[in-house]
């Protein structure tokens, strides 16, 4: 069963239902049939993103985890983390009010900066251990390039190898670019020497991320969660 209804996304959320339906879909293929899990953004607001949230791409990578939160946890929200130089801001998307949500939040911050991926990363570490949840979190970490920190980023993975989070980063922009080397080698950093278990994946959703599909873009962020859940529990990370 989904943490919320289809009734009630239908209420809610209504332009969100065949989203919430392809995600309930994608969950059944990767056998997470009734998984609960707390879900996280995580949002790249440096300055090369201006493009991103212009045309819309942000919102929609919004909607589609709102869409896919719902099958997971039942509070109809998803908390979000805004981040450049620092972390810009700590908040919420709701399925209520989720249309132009991003572009309201975004009225609101300053300047943007540039790519600290760790100081994201301890956001989540942060608001993850503050909320007291038992559920493993997935945590859907976008990024249009390399951080300013390699090492800090690298650390900050490993560590986090022994909580319950799983990171999926999602790459906007030129496949091809060498901005994303990094996030090729984060992903297979390798296990057990540099951390408990492989709690990372990243995948490109391209330089227009609004054409990937929807059955697409849902199998890819759940791609490594499910080995993820079976090898954090076989440790004693996953309760």
């Amino acid at each position: 069963m989904p943490a919320i209804s289809l009734s009630k996304v239908q209420e809610t959320a209504p332009a969100l239902v065949s989203l919430y339906k392809t995600a309930g879909d994608s969950l059944a293929r990767n056998g997470l049939d009734g998984q609960r899990a707390a879900v996280y953004l995580v949002v790249d607001h440096s300055g090369s993103m201006r493009p991103y949230y212009k045309d819309g791409s942000v919102q929609a990578l919004a909607d589609r985890v709102l869409g896919l939160s719902a099958h997971l946890d039942d509070d109809g929200s998803v908390p979000v983390v805004f981040f450049s130089t620092d972390i810009d801001a700590v908040t919420d998307i709701e399925l209520a009010g989720h249309q132009g949500r991003i572009e309201r939040i975004v009225a609101g911050l300053g300047h943007m900066g540039k790519t600290s991926y760790h100081l994201a990363m301890d956001a989540v570490i942060d608001h993850y251990l503050d909320s007291g949840a038992e559920d493993p979190a997935l945590v859907v970490f976008q990024t249009d390039g390399g951080p300013v920190s390699r090492p800090a980023a690298e650390r900050y993975l490993c560590k986090a190898a022994r909580l319950p989070l799983f990171w999926q980063f999602v790459g906007f922009g030129d496949p091809d670019s060498r901005q994303f080397d990094f996030l090729r080698r984060l992903d297979e950093l390798p296990v057990p020497e540099r951390r408990a278990v492989d709690n990372a994946g990243f995948f490109h959703a391209g330089e227009d991320p609004r054409r990937v599909p929807d059955r697409e873009l849902y199998d890819r962020l759940l791609d490594g969660f499910p080995e993820w859940l079976a090898a954090a529990r076989e440790k004693g990370i996953v309760r």
